[in-house]
C-alpha cells in the first residue's frame, strides 16, 4: 500500500467509529499522510449566548482534523496535550475549515498545528496537538 492508501484506510477507520465528528456534520474534506483538513457548518445549536459559535464547537473541529492527521499512518495515536487559541468568531450559518499539518513525528510523539479558517480566509482558531502513539492499528495492512 502507497502512503496515501494507508492514510485513505485509516481514516475511514476512524470514521466509521467517530460518532462525534459525525453527529456535529463534520466532513473529511482531504487526507494525506500527517495531513486532514475537515470542516463543519456552524448550526443554531453550535451558538453560545453572544450569538457566535461556541469555543468548544471549533475547539472539537480542530481536535478532529488533528486527530485525523496523526493517525493517518495506520497506528492508534491519541493527543497528550494541546494549545488553542481563539482569534475570531465564526458566525451562525458559517463553514468552517480545520487544516492540520503534521510539523514533527519522532517516536511516538507528534507534534501537529492546526488552523480553522473561516468562509472569508480568516482565522478564527490556532491550535497546536501534542500526539502519543498506543498501541495497535486501524487496520491490517496484510489485508490490503
Amino acid at each position: 500500500m502507497t502512503p496515501q492508501e494507508i492514510a485513505e484506510k485509516s481514516a475511514d477507520a476512524m470514521w466509521a467509529d467517530d460518532p462525534a465528528s459525525q453527529e456535529l456534520g463534520m466532513r473529511i474534506d482531504a487526507i494525506a499522510p500527517g495531513r486532514a483538513v475537515m470542516s463543519m457548518e456552524i448550526r443554531k445549536d453550535m451558538v453560545n449566548g453572544h450569538g457566535i459559535c461556541h469555543g468548544g464547537f471549533s475547539f472539537t473541529l480542530a481536535d478532529s482534523a488533528f486527530a485525523f492527521a496523526c493517525n493517518s499512518y495506520n497506528n492508534r495515536v491519541v493527543g497528550q496535550h494541546c494549545q488553542v487559541t481563539y482569534l475570531s468568531p465564526g458566525k451562525l450559518g458559517e463553514r468552517l475549515t480545520a487544516t492540520a499539518t503534521e510539523v514533527s513525528r519522532a517516536g511516538r510523539s507528534g507534534i501537529y498545528d492546526v488552523t480553522v479558517t473561516g468562509e472569508d480566509g480568516r482565522n478564527v482558531v490556532i491550535f497546536r496537538g501534542h500526539s502519543r502513539q498506543v498501541s495497535g492499528t486501524h487496520f491490517d495492512e496484510q489485508d490490503g
